[in-house]
């Protein structure tokens, strides 16, 4: 294959250069998560790579952490991280779906070996006993299709999808739900995840989510008390905070 003109390559990011505080706030993972991370993606990432000058994989997780984690534009992302905004584009389709090959590997749900520790864990945390999750919506904003219409536009005027996670005591990350545009309410988007089934099959093990006031009080999820009118119910909305 010949070029037409002679590829120019700007200097790629480097890891082993940087500060691990700023290694943080740049990809919001740590060195060992990332080159851990880098490992598992390798393969995939290394079979796109058809020319001997192609991007290594390191630098396409870390361009694509990077636009992640910073909500930025692929432009800025692509320039800081030493490549063309076309380029970044291909990068960041080929990270993502290699990512979502491992997904299931990281994204969880307590089963029922590892209830007494996730209990224990969210009870020195908050104090309140049986909770293995908290659960909450998140807007993330996008460009819509120009195809689709109005209903990803969420209560703040802006495009998104409303996404349902679930995590652990330490931040972990449980459950994700991606199914629904901005516009609809996250009451709806439990009733219509697997959560509802998942936590009537551990219900014999007197197990509970915890979520904020736009979510019913079921048997299985604890929501803060409206109008608390003892010490009890001011103490555990506390403690829901």
């Amino acid at each position: 294959m010949r070029w037409r003109h002679p590829p120019v390559y700007r200097p790629l990011v480097d890891l082993s250069t940087m500060e691990e505080r700023h290694i943080l706030v740049t990809y919001r993972l740590d060195r060992a998560t990332i080159q851990e991370l880098c490992a598992q993606l390798e393969p995939d990432l290394m079979s796109a790579i058809r020319h001997p000058t192609g991007i290594p994989p390191l630098v396409q997780v870390l361009s694509v952490l990077h636009f992640l984690a910073s909500g930025s534009f692929q432009t800025t992302v692509a320039m800081a991280s030493g490549m063309s905004q076309p380029m970044f584009s291909n990068v960041l389709s080929r990270v993502l779906s290699a990512l979502l090959k491992h997904m299931r590997s990281y994204i969880v749900f307590p089963q029922v070996e590892d209830l007494p520790t996730v209990k224990g864990d969210f009870c020195a945390l908050g104090q309140i006993p049986n909770i293995i999750g908290a659960i909450d919506g998140t807007h993330v904003a996008f460009v819509p299709p120009a195809e689709m219409n109005r209903c990803t536009e969420s209560e703040k005027s802006c495009d998104s999808m409303n996404v349902q996670i679930v995590c652990l005591e330490d931040q972990y990350i449980s459950h994700v739900h991606a199914k629904y545009p901005g516009s609809v309410h996250d009451a709806y988007i439990l009733r219509n995840s697997s959560i509802p089934y998942v936590m009537g099959q551990l219900q014999r093990h007197r197990v509970w989510l915890i979520g904020d006031s736009v979510y019913p009080n079921l048997s299985w999820l604890l929501t803060p008390v409206r109008n608390p009118r003892t010490g009890a119910e001011e103490r555990y909305n506390e403690a829901h905070g």
